[in-house]
């Protein structure tokens, strides 16, 4: 079940032919967990894939053509809600969408969008499908999951650009991220409860997904990212965070990449500082509300362009020292932050935090989706409703691993004169963990 900026909650089927046609069904719910289905959006059209994509490292570029888009409701209360926006709207043929008063019908399909009669009702909606205008198929091997059983097998994985984190901008937003892998429904993850149930849904029978207990709130312990996590604004990182739930500490090791498998560190920022207790969201449904107080940071260098970057800075503006070099950190505290990187201290975030259990009772943890724009949610009123890709827990490795991944890049010498972490390879690159943080 995914949770879109707004909050919206829904699950997504695309199909795609040979011949450059698709057919995507979006499934709308009322409630965090997809049980409650409010509507369903049918979208017919065609895709073109173009070139290798010169903002986003690893994504093509794709061009799309929407033929048609229909909706069918799937209780009187959707249908009200829906046609009361779209009737609202200004655009030439969309004022009389559905008349008022107008009874539920069930499995009735009616048309939002036509190429033919040049008619667009979903601006309404705040529909758009310019995450088409980007792709990236990854495909890796699952270990086989049977104790009996050897070998791996195929999983494929489509990532789709992201969707705008302010709804006004959803319309003309071009995304330079991904959203959360969609997955083949050949070749998918395993066990995947929810991809069946979803596959083989329609606009007439939408998918009802398992509900899930809910689970209290337990931040304490180590959390880390599952893969190279790719942001808007060609920002490719991984992340690890500690959490200390006796007296609301934490940690944060955020690590930078110039690449999209994560192997070509650019910096890495360690920050800290203590949190507040949560609250259950009053916008996101299964969501709890923090606010998390920065109030230490340091920086360290993985090449030269960062190095480069950071000497040319203004004095005083990043560190006391004026020289910086690779692999060496530095405290950026005594300065209230970085200019340069666009890091201020202290600083406080609004956040929005939840927790489940996967498929294989593995905890995970959910933070808040970033602002697109690159600001950050440094007030209220600009908490996230959606989330970014999923941490998850190690289990008993907090004191040991935070010890292990603080050590410095690129041979350098610890206390017992053992050489310390190089450039790591990139199946553990993938566990070790940070996340972008821009605090200005």
């Amino acid at each position: 079940c995914e949770v879109r900026p707004g909050p919206e909650f829904l699950t997504r089927s695309y199909l795609f032919y040979s011949n450059r046609l698709f057919k995507a069904y979006q499934f709308y719910y009322w409630d965090p967990s997809c049980n409650d289905p409010s509507y369903t959006l049918v979208i017919k059209g065609k895709l073109r894939l173009r070139q290798a994509s010169w903002i986003t490292r690893g994504a093509t570029e794709a061009d799309y053509h929407l033929h048609k888009v229909g909706i069918v409701f799937h209780s009187q209360k959707a249908m009200q809600e829906v046609a009361s926006s779209i009737n609202q709207t200004s655009s030439v043929g969309c004022s009389g969408f559905l008349p008022p008063g107008r009874t539920w019908a069930p499995g009735a399909l009616y048309e939002l969008l036509s190429a033919k009669s040049e008619r667009d009702c979903t601006a309404a909606l705040g529909f758009a499908m310019h995450e088409l205008s980007l792709v990236r198929v990854e495909k890796h091997y699952q270990p086989l999951l049977q104790p009996q059983q050897s070998g791996s097998q195929l999983v494929e994985e489509l990532y789709l650009g992201d969707v705008h984190t302010e709804w006004t901008e959803r319309l003309h937003y071009r995304p330079t991220g991904y959203q959360r892998p969609m997955q083949s429904a050949v070749h998918h993850v395993h066990p995947c409860p929810a991809c069946g149930i979803i596959y083989r849904a329609d606009e007439h029978h939408p998918p009802i997904l398992p509900a899930r207990a809910q689970l209290p709130m337990q931040l304490s312990g180590s959390w880390v990212s599952t893969h190279c996590e790719v942001r808007p604004a060609v920002l490719f990182l991984t992340r690890y965070f500690i959490f200390h739930g006796h007296n609301h500490t934490w940690e944060g090791y955020y690590y930078h990449y110039s690449d999209p498998l994560c192997k070509q560190p650019t910096f890495t920022i360690y920050a800290s500082g203590h949190y507040t207790q949560g609250i259950p969201s009053s916008k996101v449904r299964g969501g709890t509300e923090l606010a998390f107080k920065v109030t230490q940071a340091r920086v360290t260098p993985m090449d030269q362009v960062t190095v480069m970057m950071l000497n040319s800075s203004e004095p005083g503006s990043c560190g006391l020292t004026s020289f910086w070099s690779a692999g060496v950190e530095q405290d950026i505290t005594p300065t209230n932050g970085c200019l340069a990187l666009g890091i201020k201290l202290p600083h406080t975030e609004y956040e929005l935090f939840k927790t489940e259990q996967d498929t294989r009772d593995r905890s995970l943890l959910y933070i808040g989706e970033r602002p697109t724009d690159g600001s950050s949610p440094d007030s209220p009123d600009k908490r996230p409703t959606s989330y970014q890709a999923p941490l998850i827990q190690c289990a008993g490795a907090s004191e040991e691993f935070s010890n292990y991944v603080s050590l410095k890049y690129l041979g350098k010498k610890d206390a017992n004169g053992n050489e310390a972490l190089k450039p790591l390879p990139v199946a553990f690159l993938l566990f070790i963990a940070l996340l972008f943080l821009r605090w200005d």
